[in-house]
C-alpha cells in the first residue's frame, strides 16, 4: 500500500512538472520576438493583405499598422482576418491598429517594427519610402516605387539613404515568380535552345511584352471594390508607370539576367504613348460601391464618362536590343477569362513565346519555335532542356508544327496571388544576408527611370 502511495505520489509530481514546463514553454513563445516584425502602413491596395496570406517563419506574428481612418484600412483588415479564420492552412496575423492623420509621424515616433510593407495609394508612397529608409527601417513595397519624374529623383535618394543607414528597399515583382516567365528567362539563357538574343528594330523589336488587365475581378473568391482614389492618375499613376513596372523588369530581368544596367548608359526610350479607358457611372459604381464620382475625378469627367489613363505603351532600346511594353486596362473580362499576357523573346535558333488566349484557354503557355527542323537542332535543344528539366523537375517539351510546347505540371501553377508569398520569401533572405544582389538596386532605378521618362514623353 505505502509503495502504491509513493508510486502515484511521484507520478502526480512528474505530471505537476511537465506541466509546469509546457506553460514555461508556451510563455516563452508568446514572448519571444522573431527577427522580422512589420509595420504596414496605409494599406489601401489589396496586395497589402495578400503579403499577409502566408506565414514566414521569420516574421512575428503581431503586425503594427499605421493608417488613415477608412475604408480602405478596413478593407485591409477584413482580408486579413479572412486569412487568419479560413478553414484549411488559416494564418495567426494579430493586428495592432493605429488610425489617425498623423499615422506616418506616429509610426516614425514609435518604430515598434523593422519592416515596413507600403501598398496603396502611390501619390505619397515614394515619400512614405524616404521617411522610411531615413529612419533606418528596411522597406518592402509594393509597385510602382515612383508615378512621375519628381517621384523618380526621390525614389534615388531613398536608395542612397537606404544604403547610407545599411537597409533593404525592394519592390514586390511578382511576375518573376510565374512559371512560364521564369522559363521564358531559363531557356533564353540556353544556346543550344535560343542562340543570342536578336538585336531587332523599332518596327520589329526582340523583346516584346504586352498585358491586359480588368478593373472588376476577383480577390480570394470575392469581387474586389476597389477605392476610388484608384481611378485617379495623380494619385494611382498612369497605366505608363504602374503595370508596365511588372513589364520593364522582366524584360531586364530575363533579356540580361544578373547584368547591371546603368539608365545614362544603356538605355534610350524611342517613342511612347498613352491612352484612355472610359467607364461609365453604372460601371464604376459597380467596382467601387460609391454612387457617384468624387470631386478630384471630375477633370476625367465628359459626358458622364469616366476616362481614365490606363494604357500605355513604350518603345526603347537596352543595351542596343530593341524592346516594347504595352498595358492595356478594360473594366471586366469576359465570363471564364482573366488578365491576360503576351511574351516574345527574339533568338537566333528560336523564338520563346508565351501566349495566354482562348487557345491555351486563358492559361499562360510557352512554346519553343523555329524554323530549324533538323535532326541536329531537335537532338540539341533535347540536351540542352535537360538543364532546365533539372531545375523544374517534370517540365516537358512537346512537340508540335511550330516547333515545342513546354508542358508544365500544375504544382508549378501555384497562381498570382501565392507569389506574393514568394518575393517576401526572397526579400527575407536577403534581409538575412544583410545585402541585395548587385545587379537589383542599379536595374531597380533604371526601371523607374524608364517607366516615368516615358510618361512625361507621352504627355508632351
Amino acid at each position: 500500500m505505502r509503495k502504491q502511495l509513493l508510486t502515484t505520489a511521484l507520478l502526480s509530481a512528474m505530471a505537476l512538472n511537465q506541466a509546469c514546463n509546457t506553460k514555461k514553454e508556451e510563455a516563452k513563445d508568446e514572448t519571444s520576438k522573431k527577427p522580422l516584425s512589420l509595420i504596414v502602413v496605409e494599406p489601401g491596395h489589396f496586395h497589402a493583405a495578400l503579403v499577409q496570406k502566408s506565414m514566414y517563419a521569420d516574421v512575428d506574428s503581431v503586425v503594427h499598422v499605421y493608417a488613415s481612418e477608412g475604408p480602405d484600412v478596413k478593407a485591409y483588415l477584413d482580408k486579413v482576418e479572412k486569412y487568419n479564420t479560413r478553414a484549411e492552412d488559416p494564418t495567426k496575423w494579430k493586428e495592432e491598429v493605429y488610425t489617425g492623420t498623423d499615422f506616418m509621424d506616429k509610426m516614425l515616433s514609435e518604430k515598434k517594427g523593422n519592416v515596413v510593407v507600403l501598398a496603396g495609394n502611390n501619390q505619397k508612397k515614394t515619400d512614405y519610402i524616404k521617411r522610411s529608409v531615413d529612419a533606418g527601417l528596411n522597406v518592402l513595397a509594393d509597385k510602382p516605387m515612383a508615378i512621375d519624374a519628381a517621384g523618380f529623383d526621390k525614389l534615388k535618394e531613398a536608395f542612397a539613404s537606404a544604403d547610407k543607414n545599411k537597409v533593404l528597399l525592394y519592390d514586390i515583382m511578382t511576375e518573376r515568380y510565374e512559371i512560364t516567365n521564369a522559363l521564358q528567362r531559363e531557356l533564353a539563357a540556353v544556346p543550344e535552345i535560343f542562340g543570342e538574343l536578336q538585336k531587332g528594330t523599332a518596327s520589329d523589336p526582340a523583346v516584346m511584352k504586352e498585358s491586359v488587365h480588368h478593373f472588376f475581378k476577383y480577390i480570394s473568391g470575392e469581387p474586389l471594390v476597389r477605392p476610388t482614389w484608384f481611378f485617379d492618375v495623380n494619385q494611382q499613376g498612369e497605366g505608363m508607370v504602374d503595370v508596365t513596372t511588372h513589364l520593364v523588369d522582366l524584360v531586364q530581368w530575363s533579356a540580361f539576367p544578373d547584368v547591371t544596367l546603368d539608365y545614362q548608359k544603356d538605355m534610350k526610350l524611342l517613342n511612347a504613348k498613352r491612352t484612355a479607358t472610359q467607364l461609365t457611372p453604372s460601371q464604376f459604381k459597380l467596382v467601387t460601391k460609391s454612387e457617384k464620382y468624387p470631386d478630384f475625378l471630375g477633370k476625367d469627367v465628359k459626358d458622364s464618362l469616366l476616362n481614365v489613363y490606363s494604357n500605355g505603351e513604350m518603345t526603347y532600346t537596352l543595351k542596343g536590343v530593341h524592346a516594347k511594353v504595352s498595358v492595356l486596362w478594360n473594366f471586366q473580362a469576359p465570363e471564364g477569362t482573366g488578365d491576360t499576357h503576351y511574351s516574345i523573346m527574339k533568338g537566333s535558333k528560336a523564338n520563346l513565346i508565351v501566349r495566354q488566349g482562348k487557345d491555351q484557354k486563358y492559361k499562360p503557355v510557352l512554346y519553343v519555335e523555329t524554323k530549324d527542323k533538323s535532326k541536329a537542332y531537335e537532338d540539341a535543344v533535347t540536351a540542352g532542356f535537360k538543364a532546365a528539366q533539372d531545375k523544374y523537375p517534370g517540365i516537358e517539351l512537346k512537340k508540335n508544327a511550330a516547333g515545342w510546347e513546354v508542358t508544365i505540371p500544375q504544382k508549378y501553377d501555384n497562381g498570382h496571388e501565392a507569389h506574393f508569398a514568394q518575393v517576401a520569401n526572397k526579400y527575407m533572405e536577403y534581409l538575412k544576408a544583410g545585402k541585395l544582389p548587385e545587379w537589383e538596386v542599379p536595374n531597380i532605378i533604371a526601371k523607374y527611370w524608364l517607366t516615368t521618362e516615358a510618361l512625361k514623353s507621352a504627355k508632351r
